[in-house]
């Protein structure tokens, strides 16, 4: 098998799975036995799979989600998502190049009878909110279908491999995210009330009250009592010269590849975006044995948890705030990308540019509600119910509870015996859905006696894991029970059970009992494919990555029920407290390139719809025409006419209309296909595997 598969993972496991054959332009490769075609072919080591008949530029993935059309290829003679479709033995798969003709076929088609199936409540989307809601749905005796894409429930929890934030009591903190996804799955799968459908696409709600759902290649229609859409949130793109290259995604295509698929889809990644999303990619990269060259964040600061920032940069990343890019650089795939810090008005401040070699950048610039469920809904006459980022983007503990809250509340409305809903609950969702608090500068104990925990976490989030597992009941949170900083007061034993378990890896642990002057300072490390032995001399930093010098390892605890290492140096008392981590990156991956590279186009050449191959100066040159109506720029330019529906371009042609001065009220919405995802004609006659027509 190719090199690019992962064969070690500091959490996760590795198993071997059965190799299947298959062909990529007549040329033989191997696969593992059900993985995405779009995996087999990074774990082959190619990274486009064709080029857009318009311009000739790579194509290759995006999303990995099934939102976009950018990674589609022929296999077996038809179109398909390779992100969504499984290879198979000997599948025969060939790039796009141009507008390919598909064979003619002679094949009489098999026809089906369409089963119609009738429930009280349909659940669109077997993520966090999903899989809570109908375990309170299952409590109080509703029937329910959940359906979902995948092959796997729990959605974006699957692809999460750090220790979650929020409440242990509600929203299983201090426990990894992809061991939530598999307890909360395997409960729904258990309730006789709930039938979970994987492989399962909802296409549409239509009119007369019908849903029509794709499920493993069958159509059939789903006629809800009610419909709860927590079909979750789809990555935005964003706008500069050289956003076609290959290389260039979204972070959830790239958590997939790597935490779900075990496939290394990068050596060097830079990453733009500085909130949640971003900042746990890079950590994932790490862990996967990825050098990342440095991240960007065009606010003053990093709009996710401080405490993921901060683990970044120990570990050798460094982070730039008020910062932007420029361009990305190359022929056909990226080879470098090139960045500049801005203003406050975000106006690039000239001769600050740099530029970094790199092959991938990926895109974490936010996300926006898949909502269309719920606005179909909504005019079908359906009752409909929202939860998860379908509903309001936060993060996957506040998912959890809300969609907890969700459930109880369609139960009381589908006439249950579920009591009313205490008014705590509404105020712990609040809390769990909060932005992170202001910074505030590390404060340390002076003591220099006995053993203690330092808690380098120094802004309040929804958290607190701490708290809950000190044995001592020493680890307090100010003001708030979730929400307030930690702090230590009164008599640690030593066990080390804060440092474990804290997700934001931001608690130490200081040992003056056997010497003063060169106290034991424990310290929590995750990315064990930097493997750190006994003996081995290490760089200590403080919890912003300064190098505080170079210490003796003196022990190495490996947890096995937790997979957090426990690293124990010596160090000299002076800074012993100040210890926060580990550098692990060496400063040559992350330094930029003698001079700049500037780019030959303007911010107008940016592309805004991909499908199309729509610049963002053909759209700005429309608008100053007068032009305001999203349809009308569709009919002129295609913009939004692509295989996507407008998933990706709607925003960032709205994006442009807010630059020109354009008011959202003046803005008339583009009017979207009566269908969310790209399927044969003949899945809707009923003919087997559809049709080619």
């Amino acid at each position: 098998m190719s090199g690019n598969r992962i064969r070690q993972h500091p959490i996760l496991p590795v198993v071997e799975r059965r190799q299947i054959s298959f062909y990529w332009n007549t040329q033989p490769f191997q696969a593992a036995e059900g993985e995405m075609i779009a995996t087999a072919l990074f774990a082959n080591g190619i990274k486009v799979f064709g080029h857009h008949h318009k311009d000739g530029s790579a194509l290759g993935i995006f999303c990995a989600n099934g939102q976009c059309a950018k990674c589609t290829v022929i296999a077996n003679g038809k179109p398909v998502k390779s992100c969504m479709t499984p290879v198979k033995e000997n599948m025969i798969v060939e790039s796009v190049e141009g507008l390919p003709e598909l064979p003619e076929t002679e094949e009489e088609p098999v026809l089906h009878d369409i089963e119609e199936i009738a429930v009280d409540v349909l659940i669109i989307g077997g993520g966090p909110a999903g899989l809570s809601a109908g375990l309170q749905l299952a409590k109080y005796g509703i029937k329910a279908i959940l359906v979902d894409d995948k092959n796997e429930l729990g959605g974006k929890l699957v692809l999460q491999t750090h220790k979650f934030f929020g409440s242990v009591a509600d929203s299983y903190a201090g426990t990894r995210g992809n061991d939530i996804g598999k307890l909360l799955a395997e409960e729904v799968r258990n309730c006789p009330e709930i039938e979970t459908w994987t492989n399962s696409t909802a296409i549409y709600v239509f009119h007369d009250k019908k849903v029509g759902i794709l499920k493993d290649g069958e159509y059939k229609i789903v006629k809800p009592g009610l419909i709860l859409n927590t079909a979750g949130a789809r990555e935005k793109f964003l706008r500069f010269p050289g956003n076609t290259l290959g290389g260039i995604y979204g972070a959830g295509a790239f958590q997939t590849l790597v935490n779900r698929d075990l496939v290394r889809p990068t050596e060097r990644l830079f990453i733009i975006g500085g909130g949640n999303v971003g900042l746990i990619a890079g950590y994932h990269a790490l862990q996967a044995g990825i050098e990342v060259v440095g991240l960007v964040e065009a606010m003053p600061v990093c709009g996710g948890y401080q405490v993921h920032a901060d683990k970044l940069q120990r570990l050798g990343v460094p982070i730039y705030t008020s910062h932007t890019i420029i361009s990305a650089n190359g022929v056909e795939e990226v080879e470098s990308i090139t960045i500049a810090q801005i203003n406050h008005k975000f106006e690039v401040i000239k001769g600050t540019e740099k530029s970094f070699t790199c092959d991938t950048v990926l895109i974490a610039v936010g996300l926006e509600p898949v909502s269309e469920f719920t606005q179909a809904a909504e005019k079908a006459g359906i009752a409909v119910f929202s939860a998860g980022d379908a509903s309001e983007i936060a993060e996957a503990s506040s998912a959890m509870f809300n969609g907890k809250i969700t459930g109880v509340k369609i139960a009381r409305f589908l006439g249950a015996d579920a009591p009313e809903i205490p008014a705590a609950w509404y105020e712990k969702a609040n809390i769990l859905k909060s932005h992170p608090g202001e910074v505030l500068k590390p404060e340390y104990i002076n003591n220099r006696e006995g053993v203690m925990p330092i808690v380098h976490c120094r802004q309040e989030i929804p958290c607190n894991p701490c708290s809950t597992i000190c044995p001592t009941n020493s680890i307090h949170l100010q003001e708030d029970p979730i929400m307030g900083i930690p702090y230590f007061e009164g008599k640690c034993v030593g066990c080390g059970k804060c440092v474990t378990i804290c997700p934001g890896l931001a608690i130490t642990l200081v040992d003056y009992r056997k010497d003063t002057e060169m106290p034991i300072v424990t310290l929590p490390y995750e990315v064990g494919n930097y493997a750190i032995e006994k003996g081995d001399k290490i760089a200590a930093v403080d919890i912003k990555g300064k190098n505080l010098g170079m210490m003796e390892v003196v022990q190495v605890l490996k947890q096995l029920a937790t997979k957090t290492q426990l690293i124990k140096i010596k160090a000299p008392q002076d800074i012993a407290r100040l210890i926060a981590g580990i550098r692990i990156q060496d400063e040559a991956v992350t330094a930029p390139l003698a001079e700049p590279i500037m780019p030959d186009k303007t911010p107008d050449d940016a592309m805004v719809c991909l499908c199309e191959r729509v610049t963002a100066g053909e759209i700005r040159a429309l608008i100053r025409q007068g032009i305001t109506d999203m349809n009308q720029i569709k009919a002129i330019t295609r913009a939004g006419m692509g295989p996507c529906g407008a998933k990706t371009c709607d925003s960032l042609v709205k994006q442009v209309m807010r630059e020109e001065g354009v008011a959202a009220d003046k803005v008339i919405a583009n009017t979207k296909r009566p269908a969310y995802v790209e399927v044969p004609l003949g899945v809707y006659a009923g003919i087997e595997g559809g049709s080619d027509e």
